[in-house]
């Protein structure tokens, strides 16, 4: 059902919310450990692996797009927002599980993980109202506005899926 202008008023300001809290919910979490329980030392290799699949969702979406096909593309994008939630989730599990694993490279690598490690932070949180702006334009029916912030939603995304990926390749014989 498209949104009215009424409606449109309430997304912006739940955008403004989430785009918000969640950020500052994740940074929060960090500091809470739940007492005897975990490590959930299980938890990285699968929210690596849905980081790994939201990114080839988002390519194969755009293919789809690319082709006209519209209802292939609302389904997986729809999906990549649904595994980027299901990231987040099990995150914020494992981290007030676990204590943080600590990078044990050395040399140029190390100063390449951080360089990944704190690009993709930075831009996991900036793209949050980014990715919420773009979905609320495609189901107000507002596809032009649509179109040019998903030319920024999608580079900026598909950054952070697959960095998410090689962070967790790079940290992964730390564990």
């Amino acid at each position: 059902m498209p949104a009215t202008s009424e409606n449109g008023k309430k997304y912006t300001v739940w955008i403004w919310i989430l785009s918000i809290a969640i950020p500052l919910a994740v940074a929060g979490l960090f500091t809470v450990k739940i007492p005897g329980v975990g490590p959930f030392k299980f938890l990285p290799p699968i929210y690596a692996t849905i980081n790994g699949l939201t990114a080839v969702l988002l390519v194969i979406s755009v293919i789809q797009i690319r082709k006209g096909n519209r209802k292939a593309h609302e389904r997986l994008m729809k999906t990549a927002i649904s595994f980027s939630v299901m990231f987040l989730v099990l995150y914020v599990i494992y981290h007030i599980t676990s204590e943080s694993t600590k990078y044990g490279g050395e040399g140029l690598l190390k100063y390449v993980y951080f360089f990944i490690l704190i690009s993709h932070i930075l831009l996991s949180i900036v793209v949050i109202p980014f990715v919420l702006i773009t979905y609320v334009r495609a189901i107000s029916d507002q596809f032009y506005k649509h179109r040019k912030i998903a030319r920024i939603t999608y580079p900026l995304w598909l950054y952070v899926a697959v960095s998410g990926v090689i962070v967790y390749l790079m940290i992964s014989p730390y564990y």
